[in-house]
């Protein structure tokens, strides 16, 4: 079977039945499958799980090029126990953990569920907050804090919100690990992902970043992963 066949049978699985499949972080509910795509660095080679720092920031764009996500190495692995999380309108999903070598490894939308503020080029009002945070501003230790409004979400519990007026968890990216060659591929997503309403809200801007109607295009069988500070100007701390 190949990897790409396998994925999809693994998403399906997932979706109907909530079994873990392979190396894939598991979940039930609104998970919603996509091609499967690998993480890259510019130059094109994979990402290595293994090489992943804890506490970084890490971003790509998954599964359309203007959405950007969040990958997290929290340093150890988030409880075993499912975590049962709720979107706004009352769907009910679980969230299992992470991936990689120390199941360590977890990915989120980078769209905060309030507002919907996100990494621009310019500068991110929306960043993980490592055991620090607190001495640099208001923010929690180890969370996902978005300045615009002190939304907190808890990525070791599938961004659950923690504090703030955000009414939902982030959504939360479907990896694939795989434990030969220490490789990551994003499959799919699960909980509220907010895309339709993220597009409608920065339509011109998304254009201007990203050229008329791309931002919207899948991003392909590739995504380039930098870390946030490369990315953007000016990370917002408060």
């Amino acid at each position: 079977m190949d990897r790409r066949h396998f994925v999809k049978l693994c998403a399906t699985s997932l979706t109907l039945s909530g079994v873990p499949c392979g190396a894939i972080g598991a979940v039930e509910g609104k998970a919603r499958q996509f091609d499967p795509t690998s993480l890259v660095d510019r130059e094109g080679r994979p990402i290595k799980a293994s090489q992943l720092l804890p506490d970084r920031n890490y971003l790509f764009h998954y599964p359309y090029a203007g959405t950007p996500c969040f990958l997290l190495n929290l340093g150890k692995a988030p409880p075993r126990q499912a975590v049962r999380l709720e979107t706004d309108d009352g769907q009910g999903y679980h969230w299992q953990g992470g991936v990689g070598p120390r199941r360590s490894i977890v990915s989120y939308s980078a769209i905060c569920a309030h507002k919907l503020a996100y990494p621009t080029k310019q500068l991110s009002f929306i960043s993980y907050r490592g055991a620090d945070a607190a001495k640099n501003g208001r923010a929690t230790p180890n969370t996902i804090h978005c300045c615009a409004e002190h939304s907190e979400y808890d990525p070791a519990a599938g961004a659950r919100v923690v504090a703030g007026p955000a009414k939902q968890p982030l959504a939360a990216i479907l990896l694939e690990y795989d434990p030969k060659t220490d490789e990551l591929l994003a499959v799919g997503t699960v909980g509220g992902e907010l895309f339709e309403e993220f597009f409608a809200k920065y339509d011109f801007k998304l254009a201007m970043e990203h050229g008329q109607n791309k931002a919207r295009q899948s991003v392909g069988r590739t995504t380039v992963v930098t870390e946030l500070t490369q990315f953007c100007q000016q990370e917002i701390h408060c």
